[in-house]
């Protein structure tokens, strides 16, 4: 067992070895080349660790990358983090941008930046109003999906109460960029879409409201639509 090295404050560039520490700060451009584990973590400047990284707080307001896992406790990213392989991230909170190689998980996820994630995305709570991108599945026990620009999309989305809203920017004077979202697989028990495309809709409850073309609802209990979307075929389940 390693003790605990105080702290690792780096104001210029340098390559620093990892092992435990309190706290780390770096201002300058810093790489720490073996594993670290520490109780915050906080980069103002440029950092890369090339190994795992554990640590109970991170907050970057610079940009970060690290290699290969990560694991924290509370996550604030206002500028850009890269994890290459799992990052388990209990309660994060994402203003910048989020890049994940592998899985990403925890319990809390609040995004108003943008996530990218090459596997899937497993939260007790997931609340975006930013934008996100997963090649796999997004599941959680409560989904909210304000969209505002551009389009998010997963490759199946699953969870308990999912609900998909659109947001219009009152700043925007036109209006006209309107945020959508895209997945193959929408399942849940209590679902509400708009502006959304999707294959295969399937719930206990379904409401498909403005702006969604869906192939195919399945539902259990209950289904309503808006008018003006557009669905293919529904089954009662």
């Amino acid at each position: 067992m390693m003790e605990k090295n105080g702290s690792l404050i780096i104001n210029g560039t340098g390559s620093y070895p990892g092992g435990h520490y309190n706290k780390i700060s770096i201002r300058g451009e810093g790489t720490i080349i073996t594993n670290v584990k520490c109780s915050a973590f906080n980069i103002y400047g440029t950092s890369e660790a090339v190994e795992n990284v554990e640590t109970g707080s991170m907050k970057v307001f610079g940009e970060v990358e690290v290699k290969m896992n990560m694991e924290a406790q509370d996550t604030l990213v206002m500028g850009t983090m890269m994890v290459g392989g799992n990052a388990q991230l209990k309660k994060m909170k994402i203003f910048g941008l989020l890049e994940v190689g592998e899985k990403l998980s925890g319990d809390e996820a609040n995004i108003k930046g943008s996530i990218s994630v090459n596997g899937d995305v497993e939260y007790e709570t997931f609340d975006s109003s930013g934008g996100f991108e997963i090649k796999g599945l997004l599941s959680a026990d409560t989904i909210k999906v304000g969209l505002r620009f551009g389009e998010s999309c997963a490759e199946e989305i699953g969870g308990g109460k999912i609900t998909v809203k659109k947001k219009s920017y009152t700043l925007l004077p036109f209006g006209k960029e309107v945020g959508s979202l895209r997945a193959n697989v929408i399942e849940g028990d209590d679902i509400y879409l708009e502006n959304t495309k999707a294959d295969i809709v399937r719930g206990n409850k379904v409401k498909i409201g403005p702006g969604c073309q869906i192939g195919v609802v399945e539902y259990r209990d209950d289904f309503t639509h808006d008018p003006k979307a557009t669905i293919k075929t529904t089954t009662k389940l």
